[in-house]
């Protein structure tokens, strides 16, 4: 079984943000996905590991900032592969407060999408949360990046908490 025919699937490049308390939490992501229209819902899929996992949780809102291609490889490497829980991924990071109180992350984004939790579902290492769509808002008229972008133009790699890793063979 070739497990990188899964890498053909269409994903984008995002960073997914919650609020717990007085704190934001963020990170990238790369599996967003529209699940009806009426109401409008939207799916984020979310290592139970993470810190923005926990946030999601206990903040019942999240937002969905869409990066443009040209986002700096040190922009996803700040959101992507450091953890909340040792640095402030919004210091020197604009942004702004949504409806939900949950951050929306200006910076590299053409857009972004808020949405209340509604329901998750847990599938092995990762959680899949629902929310419906409270707010959303284009930014630019840029292309989005795509994860095909990131890993083929960008030189990207999937971390191991993401939902689309796959252990490099030795």
């Amino acid at each position: 079984m070739n497990l990188r025919t899964l890498h053909k699937i269409g994903y984008g490049m995002y960073v997914v943000s919650a609020k717990a308390g007085e704190k934001f939490n963020g990170q990238i992501a790369n599996s967003v996905f529209q699940v009806c229209a009426e109401p409008p819902v939207i799916a984020v899929c979310i290592n139970k590991e993470n810190l923005t996992n926990e946030f999601i949780r206990n903040g019942k809102a999240f937002t969905v900032s869409i990066l443009t291609e040209d986002t700096p490889m040190e922009f996803i490497g700040k959101f992507g592969f450091r953890s909340g829980r040792e640095l402030d991924k919004f210091k020197d990071v604009r942004y702004k407060s949504g409806i939900t109180g949950a951050p929306i992350v200006l910076d590299n984004s053409i857009g972004y999408i808020e949405a209340k939790l509604i329901e998750s579902t847990e599938m092995g290492t990762h959680t899949v949360f629902f929310g419906q769509v409270v707010e959303a808002e284009i930014i630019a008229d840029r292309p989005p990046m795509t994860y095909a972008y990131y890993h083929q133009v960008k030189g990207g790699r999937s971390p191991k908490k993401a939902p689309t890793y796959i252990k490099e063979e030795s």
